[in-house]
């Protein structure tokens, strides 16, 4: 497993990680029936992570393969329980697309939230109990002495761990931007527009309809 490998190649480090971990809970969780993908890290906005199905084709020869991406802006504050409860997520969702019956996309039915709670996971919307299990936007928590935290254990004595996490995205940067922006409406016809705060901006559009000169107002 990962935490018996010796090598200071941080991409080769990391991104072993999630195969070895995505090896683990394919043989633990679904009898070795998942087929092999590219484990990949995006930032999705609103996502933890997300499944493709042939989002990649071989570049020699007739060959495609799935994705199952997730977001290392999530990590910061989660335990690596946590970050790979979402890679198993996903994986249910591979499960469906090989051995089910794939719902339109994005979509979590009840043959994938059965898969789910069949593996330790509980869906819901909400992340917390009482949450409904389908619908487009669905997370999960993971259930007390479930197949996966019993899995995950095992994995954890060997030594795995993650290592890498995104830096927290700095909030006075975010404030500073949206500030160098500021909406301004015109109060007589409602037209908005976008300037530097203490811009002076005539309204065309009361200008051309009546012929009189009106300031936007932020």
């Amino acid at each position: 497993m990962q935490g018996m490998r010796n090598t200071n190649r941080i991409t080769e480090r990391e991104y072993q990680a999630f195969q070895d971990a995505y090896s683990f809970f394919n043989a633990k969780l679904f009898g070795n029936s998942l087929p092999d993908l590219l484990v990949t890290l995006q930032r999705h906005a609103g996502a933890k992570g997300y499944f493709a199905p042939e989002r990649f084709t071989g570049r020699m020869g007739n060959m495609t393969a799935h994705e199952l991406a997730l977001n290392p802006d999530v990590f910061t504050g989660r335990s690596d329980e946590l970050i790979l409860s979402t890679l198993v997520h996903e994986m249910v969702h591979v499960w469906q697309e090989t051995h089910g019956t794939p719902p339109r996309r994005c979509y979590h039915d009840r043959e994938w939230a059965a898969k789910m709670k069949g593996i330790g996971l509980q869906p819901s919307t909400t992340g917390e109990p009482g949450g409904k299990e389908t619908g487009q936007s669905v997370t999960h928590y993971i259930l007390p002495d479930g197949q996966f935290g019993r899995a995950y254990a095992e994995l954890a004595a060997t030594g795995f761990r993650l290592n890498w996490q995104s830096v927290p995205f700095n909030a006075g940067e975010r404030k500073k931007k949206t500030a160098s922006k500021t909406k301004y409406t015109c109060p007589t016809c409602g037209t908005n527009a976008w300037a530097k705060p203490q811009a002076r901006i005539i309204c065309g559009a009361c200008y051309e309809d009546n012929g009189e000169v009106t300031f936007l107002e932020p």
